[in-house]
């Protein structure tokens, strides 16, 4: 059987604990050069086969490079090509079609060179039994038991063009309520005024975590019944667990980046000339109109189609 291993950034490492499939991660840390050149001499000792760079960035191709594998597979667009000695066709040439999705992107590269994807496999993160016991914990000091069905609602996103109203999210928090639906909040340490908005603004309860671990953070969305939230990381992590979501897009690209979901599922957004965009700002606007357009009933609309797709599937 083929060992794997999987190169990825420290702070985002946990994500994969407990996954079976992967032998070892080797993590390195942000920013740091020493840490790069550690981890260059730690990867040229492993003497791997085959090398895939699913990241494209400068680090990913140098760090490739100096494992030293005989096969250093990457697209043909990256940033250092001449680092790779297998150099893979747009991901498009695999699938038949201009538009593809980052996951259809990533299978794309193993499927050149004859790993069987074309099945499009759904992603998948484990639960590990520590980080639900942790979970459980939490939630039942917070007022939430076993039995309590609650959505994992996600508010903050990485910039204002992803970012819908805090106002917006307390409507939907009281929209759950009203159907015997719990909101439970969650947002990185830095991001704890946004919830304390949503709070501010409903008038159901919240409970709110903001110092929760990557494995815990999976765990507790393994845990609730539906999520909604913005375009973000933790909208891809409950798909990996198949939580069914509504997930609220503003200036990113959704055929390319919606959540890979399996679980019923949905995506909220208002169609505008200018979308998609990079999102770092809004070059348009006086304020990001894409998100800002996109009104609550049409979200409270989605949430009651996906409870429903969620209930006739699980029959």
């Amino acid at each position: 059987a083929a060992r794997i291993d999987v190169l990825l950034e420290d702070w985002v490492a946990p994500l994969l604990e407990g996954f079976a499939e992967v032998d070892r991660t080797v993590a390195v840390r942000r920013k740091s050069k020493s840490s790069r050149l550690q981890v260059a001499r730690q990867l040229r000792a492993e003497n791997y086969d085959v090398v895939y760079n699913l990241h494209g960035g400068s680090t990913a191709a140098l760090l490739a490079r100096a494992t030293g594998a005989p096969h250093r597979v990457g697209y043909s667009d990256y940033a250092y090509a001449s680092l790779h000695n297998h150099a893979a066709p747009p991901s498009s040439e695999l699938w038949g079609r201009e538009q593809t999705h980052s996951a259809e992107q990533q299978l794309a590269l193993l499927g050149w060179t004859g790993v069987p994807v074309t099945d499009r496999p759904a992603t998948r993160l484990a639960v590990t039994p520590g980080a639900a016991s942790r979970v459980a914990q939490r939630l039942h000091d917070a007022g939430v038991d076993d039995g309590d069905a609650f959505a994992l609602v996600h508010p903050a996103a990485a910039f204002d063009t992803k970012t819908w109203a805090a106002e917006n999210f307390a409507r939907v928090v009281e929209h759950l309520a009203a159907r015997g639906i719990g909101a439970v909040a969650v947002a990185a340490p830095g991001e704890s005024r946004i919830i304390e908005d949503v709070r501010a603004h409903s008038r159901a309860p919240l409970v709110s975590f903001t110092d929760l671990s990557l494995p815990e953070l999976t765990a507790l969305a393994a845990r609730s019944a539906l999520f909604v939230g913005n375009d973000s990381g933790v909208a891809h992590i409950a798909a990996a667990v198949r939580v069914p979501q509504v997930v609220v897009f503003g200036s990113s690209n959704v055929a390319h980046w919606r959540p890979w979901a399996q679980a019923p599922s949905e995506v909220v957004r208002e169609e505008m000339p200018c979308a998609p965009c990079p999102g770092y700002t809004c070059a348009e606007f006086d304020a990001p109109e894409c998100i800002r357009r996109v009104p609550i009933e049409r979200v409270t609309a989605a949430i009651e189609r996906v409870l429903s797709k969620a209930v006739t599937s699980d029959r």
